[in-house]
């Protein structure tokens, strides 16, 4: 019971805005915040067919379907909903605060700050698009409207702290305090036990989860696969991008050593890691820009259960692994000329002290509970 539940206060009202309601981290954050004793209301885009009437347990408002990467679309559904907002401020009635998860979410966020000024008005930040450290005149033009959209925010949320070090604190019209919220695994019934260490290789398996984005990754897991030999295979679990991907089922399938098992369910996490002794943290998908910033669900994911994160040491991914001593690093270069003298040496013994390294990771820095709960909707409520 949260401390707000067991005082008979009030329980605060959420209006949560949200890009995708299918995606899993959107039932995260609800899951959280409701934990934390807060009724929630979502409303948002998808990017597919599935259209639920509650994330995790809270009801659900769709406001139509959007396509992963067709940013002129999704500008024209935005500018839709804030012409039309009727729906957009039936979610947000009665709310104490207001939360836009992502830019486009933040704008439909000032429209109910426009219609309920009183209203608390939070922004959800989970990357830095490439367009707003861009300079061409569509960019400028988006950047103008983030500049004005961030003088309103009354708190803004970040999954790494990159992202405001090097973005945020120098925007000048942001006054807000900023709140690091990573994305740590959420445990509520009890920590996750880590996954038994599967059999030593070869093969070695590398494992790659998460929304398949990153097509320069695709290739290198295939092609240090093809390399190998057989003594690594690439596991890959997830929803792949259909605007970077055009058949990403059929080009797996042609990859020798290479596996996609399709998309997965949180629940499906213990088994999907417990296959892997290694799991791919090397994104390129923005390379330079947010891919140096962020701090991936799977990083967490990977340590939680007790695989082996492979990481660049010079993004922040790989400076939070050093920082705990953990991971299997490799400098900027080519990853499969690193990695393939390494799986030729790699023994029992050698991936028994990495996977030492990673159990040593204390479990409140990758596992979210009722605590990290509390603080979170005293944050986003109370400041």
């Amino acid at each position: 019971m949260t401390q707000r539940a067991a005082t008979g206060e009030r329980h605060p009202k959420i209006a949560y805005l949200v890009h995708d309601i299918n995606d899993p981290a959107v039932a995260r954050r609800v899951s959280m915040l409701r934990a934390g004793g807060a009724e929630l209301v979502v409303a948002g885009f998808r990017r597919d067919e599935r259209s639920p009437a509650a994330v995790a347990g809270a009801q659900v408002i769709d406001l139509g379907r959007t396509d992963d990467g067709a940013l002129i679309g999704r500008a024209i559904k935005v500018v839709a909903t804030l012409l039309r907002p009727g729906a957009l401020l039936a979610a947000a009635a009665g709310a104490d605060v207001v939360i836009g998860r992502n830019l486009e979410c933040l704008a439909l966020a000032r429209r109910v700050r426009r219609a309920l000024p009183e209203v608390r008005l939070v922004y959800e930040c989970l990357d830095i698009h490439r367009t707003l450290l861009g300079g061409s005149l569509p960019a400028r033009a988006i950047q103008r409207v983030e500049a004005a959209l961030l003088r309103t925010v009354d708190l803004l949320l970040v999954s790494s702290p990159a992202f405001h070090r090097e973005y945020f604190v120098k925007r000048p019209t942001l006054a807000a305090p900023a709140l690091l919220v990573e994305n740590k695994l959420l445990a509520l019934d009890g920590m996750p036990v880590a996954a038994d260490a599967p059999a030593a290789g070869p093969p070695w398996t590398i494992g790659w989860f998460g929304n398949l984005r990153c097509r320069r990754s695709f290739a290198l897991l295939s092609e240090l696969a093809r390399r190998a030999e057989g003594r690594v295979r690439i596991l890959i679990a997830g929803r792949a991008s259909p605007a970077v991907f055009d058949d990403f089922a059929a080009s797996v399938a042609a990859a020798p050593h290479c596996t996609y098992v399709g998309p997965y369910t949180p629940g499906q996490l213990r088994e999907l890691y417990g296959q892997c002794h290694f799991a791919w943290g090397i994104d390129y998908f923005e390379e330079g820009l947010n891919s140096q910033w962020l701090l991936p669900n799977k990083l967490y994911e990977a340590a939680a259960f007790g695989t082996v994160p492979i990481a660049l040491r010079s993004v922040e991914t790989g400076r939070w692994l050093e920082g705990h001593g953990a991971g299997l690093l490799l400098n900027d270069g080519d990853p499969v000329a690193q990695l393939e003298p390494q799986f030729s040496d790699v023994d029992d013994a050698a991936y028994r002290q990495l996977r030492a390294a990673v159990d040593a990771i204390p479990r409140g820095d990758l596992i979210a509970g009722q605590g990290d709960c509390d603080t979170l909707l005293h944050a986003i409520v109370d400041g």
